[in-house]
């Protein structure tokens, strides 16, 4: 059962506290809150949250291009399995990077008028999510932007059709537009949601990836195919079984039980000593 997280007026308040502030034209004025943390197409030249480390500041605003890159949304020579590797490998390594991953995929995936590009965003996420947690601090924050999508679809669909109709009153006569895309590609973006806030409640717990072993590609390549269809071995028992239920519902055992029990009977199991006596 999934809990109630915060509500949107904390979520609001929370942001009113923690976002770096951005300014905008000659006389830097101040970006609001909900333009903060709007899907934008430009670079940033400083964090989305507030830092006083400098290592920090410099990489957020690197790692803003890595997401863009990622989806979609910035040319790059990179393929998106290293833009991702890349990615994960500087939070990984980097703590404090790890906020600030979150809040920028939020922001990528607000409002975002291109559905490809919303749902490689979701996609980054649960990647990520596959490594490290957000901190304590951020962690109802981003629990909460993902609770609102668990079953937001329509929502999503009828949202993105009504920011490209006024996109296109208001640049009727721009030459330079981006390709806009409302119709649904790939998985809806409730599953990227409900996989994230399993992933969310897991890694909060056990913390993510452990060792000095950076991150590698084939672990990249897992924890996106873990989206679709989790592997039996190496995910949690609630994700095997809510995918018993939709591939054999009428198996009255545990799916990785006689899957477990046949790999040992074919390898000669009931013969080794030490196995069942």
């Amino acid at each position: 059962t999934l809990r109630k997280p915060i509500s949107q007026s904390s979520m609001a308040d929370w942001a009113s506290k923690n976002l770096n502030m951005h300014t905008q034209g000659i006389f830097r004025r101040r970006i609001s809150i909900s333009n903060m943390l709007s899907w934008n197409g430009g670079s940033i030249k400083k964090p989305m949250l507030i830092t006083s480390n400098r290592a920090i500041k410099k990489e957020a605003c690197e790692m803003f291009k890595l997401v863009q890159s990622y989806m979609g949304d910035r040319q790059t020579r990179l393929d998106r399995n290293h833009v991702a590797l890349v990615t994960v490998t500087k939070c990984w390594s980097m703590q404090g990077l790890r906020d600030e991953l979150y809040i920028q995929l939020i922001r990528q995936t607000t409002d975002n008028t291109c559905y490809r590009s919303l749902a490689w965003g979701w996609e980054l996420m649960a990647i990520s999510l596959a490594f490290f947690s957000p901190s304590p601090k951020f962690q109802s924050y981003l629990e909460g932007y993902i609770y609102r999508h668990l079953d937001s679809d329509d929502n999503i669909a009828q949202r993105i059709k009504e920011l490209v109709d006024l996109k296109n009153k208001k640049n009727s006569k721009s030459r330079k537009k981006r390709k806009q895309n409302t119709e649904e590609e790939g998985l809806p973006i409730s599953t990227y949601a409900k996989y994230c806030y399993r992933k969310l409640q897991k890694v909060a717990v056990t913390g993510g990836k452990k060792g000095l072993r950076k991150p590698t590609v084939e672990e990249i390549t897992h924890a996106r195919n873990a989206i679709v269809t989790p592997s039996l071995f190496g995910s949690s028992l609630e994700e095997i079984m809510l995918r018993q239920q939709d591939m054999y519902p009428g198996h009255k055992l545990p799916w990785v039980q006689t899957q477990l029990s046949q790999q040992v009977l074919a390898l000669g199991g009931e013969q080794t000593e030490g196995i069942f006596r």
